[in-house]
């Protein structure tokens, strides 16, 4: 089979697999679009991924739902397989005529044999073949275009999973961490990581280069470049899940490893205890630097707290440059960015030594699957078998929440816990709207005005309403304009063409000026903040 009609017919499984009422599309992308189809005959399908992070996170997630697509497609039972291929990500890269990556994963020195396939996960699979696939016989019409002989599967550099962790790990061989106290390891034990993962983390275009760079640094920690990884973003949009998710992967794949998740306020509280013990000896440092030098992995949360701190902020820097040299991982997060944050330069140089990325706030897409993913785990948790929201209240709480995804949890939980109370099924809309009237921060409110809105960003920029309204066309005035439209779009239940009126503009200006700033969002830090701002402002008004 040619690559062009592979690809054509692993578009048309994933396309399958999207389409099951219990996947997240979204995961599937995230996911999928790692993964290249090798070598596909009648009942056999060879897939690589890039890492061997994707390739186990697929066997256990999704073996089972690409068998089932395959199943629904063709009537046969297909058995799956799934290798590492390290040089894959660069081969994209290339093919796109883009750099390569600072540091690329290294292929091996000698062309590595054709792997053998491990056995999927799913029980309905057949045993794989131990030899070259043989020629293949037509598949069922149903699935579309015949099958010819299967394509030889020999990529150079790649390894099966039995292999796959020589490779990547070897990379980088850390010494082997100083034996740990008992302390440390009774505290491990005593407060085991929460139950945030990369599986129940939503992906979406505004949170997927960090969810990226924080699986890569989970497969492969201490490794360059990313080493810091630094992710920042407002408060709310999952920077604290992405963390505990790197700590929960590594714990569960590599026990002999050593995690340290700390809050950034928690470290400065520890060390000014530390201080305020008077030992001759200095015991209490000793043990301080030694409970963090011990780590494999430090992950220090919300370090814009230690602003101010300059003796916190000095044994980081120690702490920083001891872990890093040895090897070892830091992952760091703030609710801006390094530069924004009143550090020494000596730290600010080596937070941007490594990964730096931040989490925009999430488009409506994403939050309707952030909607849908907790209603599904609210439902097994509870045993409330296949409870859901209507799509109608589904889309009412991701267009009317803020980006702090704790809000719109919250939401959720408040139109569940009604739907329980009251011993319903179903609510209306209209129920929902008077529930959630005084919930969201960002979201409608009945008293709210289209002049409300106009006042306040008039007098933020300083714009006055003659030109709000007008026909300047000036940036100074254009701006602040589209801001108002956004806003308004935001935060009122109008439609454009009522919105337009109101700023003597037609529904098609109304929708570009929205569009704009949908846009500016994604890439530009002052018009996050000065939305963020200004909804503030407007939602205190009575």
């Amino acid at each position: 089979m040619d690559s062009e009609t592979l690809n054509e017919q692993w578009a048309r499984i994933c396309a399958q697999v999207k389409s099951y009422q219990d996947i997240d599309p979204s995961q599937v992308s995230a996911f999928f679009s790692r993964l290249v189809p090798q070598a596909m005959s009648d009942s056999f399908l060879m897939l690589t991924a890039d890492n061997d992070f994707i390739k186990t996170w697929v066997e256990q997630h999704y073996t089972e739902v690409i068998v089932r697509a395959l199943r629904d497609l063709t009537g046969v039972v297909f058995a799956v397989a799934i290798a590492v291929d390290p040089t894959q990500e660069q081969r994209k890269i290339a093919a796109a005529g883009q750099p390569s990556p600072a540091a690329p994963l290294s292929a091996p020195a000698q062309p590595m044999p054709t792997p053998t396939p491990a056995q999927p996960a799913a029980s309905t699979i057949e045993s794989l073949p131990s030899q070259p696939i043989a020629a293949a016989a037509p598949p069922s019409p149903a699935y579309g275009a015949p099958l010819s002989q299967a394509t030889p599967f020999e990529p150079s550099g790649m390894v099966a999973h039995s292999l796959a962790e020589d490779v990547v790990v070897d990379h980088y061989a850390p010494p082997a961490p100083a034996p740990l106290s008992q302390e440390p390891v009774a505290e491990r034990a005593s407060n085991p990581s929460s139950s945030l993962t990369f599986e129940n983390f939503v992906i979406g275009e505004s949170n997927r280069m960090a969810y990226s760079m924080a699986v890569e640094v989970a497969e492969s920690p201490g490794r360059l470049p990313l080493n810091p990884l630094f992710i920042y973003g407002k408060s709310g949009l999952g920077k604290t899940h992405l963390m505990r998710a790197i700590q929960n992967y590594i714990e569960e794949t590599r026990p002999s490893m050593r995690t340290v998740y700390v809050d950034a306020q928690d470290f400065v509280s520890k060390y000014s205890e530390a201080g305020a013990i008077k030992d001759q000896e200095k015991v209490s440092f000793r043990n301080f630097r030694a409970y963090y030098e011990q780590a494999d992995i430090l992950l220090l949360d919300d370090v814009q707290h230690l602003q101010g701190k300059k003796e916190s902020m000095n044994m980081l820097f120690q702490l920083f440059n001891t872990l890093t040299s040895q090897g070892k991982q830091v992952v760091l997060s703030a609710d801006r960015a390094p530069k924004n944050i009143q550090f020494d330069e000596r730290l600010k140089s080596r937070f941007y030594s490594g990964g730096t990325i931040d989490i925009q706030p999430p488009e409506v897409e994403t939050k309707l699957g952030i909607v849908k993913s907790f209603t599904d785990e609210f439902s097994r948790s509870e045993g409330l078998g296949n409870f859901t929201l209507s799509d109608d209240i589904q889309m009412y709480i991701a267009e009317n929440s803020g980006s702090n995804i704790r809000e719109l949890k919250g939401a959720v939980n408040t139109v569940i816990y009604r739907m329980i109370y009251c011993d319903r099924s179903d609510i209306s809309i209209d129920e929902v709207r008077e529930l959630l009237a005084n919930h969201f921060t960002g979201g409608m409110s009945r008293s709210l005005t289209v002049e409300d809105i106009q006042r306040e960003v008039e007098n933020f920029f300083k714009v006055s309403h003659s030109d709000m309204v007008g026909p300047k066309r000036s940036q100074s005035i254009v701006r602040p304009r589209q801001i108002a439209i956004y806003l308004c779009r935001q935060l009122l239940d109008l439609p454009y063409g009522d919105i337009g009126k109101k700023f003597n503009r037609d529904h098609s200006t109304a929708i570009h000026s929205a569009t704009s700033i949908e846009e500016r969002l994604k890439t530009d830090r002052d018009t996050q903040e000065e939305i963020e701002v200004l909804q503030k402002i407007i939602c205190e008004l009575d």
